[in-house]
């Protein structure tokens, strides 16, 4: 009884301990990812976002209850951590190519988040530059940093590369519209009303996974070759 409690509390504090590991890189590329579609369309001439109070950094503006819930249980379950911000509101009339500013909108949020995971891959870096010696002080303080810099590596190739699949409503899927003939397009899009079941069901059969494990590998082996030649 007393082994099973122990483990039962280890088990607790290392969930705590990933989830606060990764919460910070999480929340940085969710709502850098919304900003940053905001923005651009901003700059196409849509200020929906703008007038809306998106274009900001600050997160409450930005916290889905659903995407934070999912953030939890897949930090706790799951090798992929997933979550997403409220989708920031874009109004494609105002622009003056609509095809062509969608698919720059879109493209914005996961490039974001590949930048993000360059810029932690640095900051891992210059982290691993000053290890502290065995017992310090800053040992615990070291390992954190340390811990949360590669998690903000792979959450952000992982956000990068998973709202680039082309199932609606994630961002690939506007790309691909975009790229469509029209009425091709229509059709496509016609399909966003199942798309979250369709999400829900390659993540739990764990098809998704397979296809971007290798991206987000390949991805992060890129940041590493490019971290060794600064």
């Amino acid at each position: 009884m007393v082994a099973a409690k122990v483990m039962f509390t280890t088990d607790i504090a290392a969930s705590v301990t990933k989830i606060a590991i990764a919460f910070i890189p999480m929340l940085l590329g969710m709502v850098c990812h919304e900003v940053a579609h905001g923005w651009v369309a901003y700059k196409l001439g849509d200020p929906t976002a703008k007038s809306q109070g998106r274009l900001t950094l600050n997160p409450t503006p930005h916290i889905d209850p659903m995407g934070t819930a999912m953030f939890v249980l897949t930090a706790l379950t799951s090798p992929f951590i997933i979550g997403w911000a409220k989708p920031v509101p874009v109004d494609s009339r105002w622009f003056k190519n609509p095809r062509k500013g969608m698919i720059l909108v879109s493209v914005a949020g996961p490039f974001t988040n590949f930048l993000l995971a360059v810029t932690f891959g640095i900051l891992f870096a210059f982290v691993a530059q000053s290890a502290p010696t065995p017992g310090s002080l800053y040992a615990s303080v070291y390992d954190f940093l340390h811990n949360m810099c590669v998690a903000g590596v792979w959450i952000n190739l992982t956000l990068g590369w998973f709202n680039l699949m082309p199932f609606p409503p994630l961002d690939g899927s506007h790309i691909v519209a975009g790229l469509l003939p029209p009425r091709l397009s229509y059709k496509f899009q016609s399909l966003s009303r199942y798309g979250f079941i369709l999400i829900i069901l390659l993540l739990a059969t764990g098809f998704l996974g397979r296809i971007i494990s290798p991206l987000i590998t390949g991805s992060a082996d890129l940041i590493q070759q490019l971290i060794f030649l600064i």
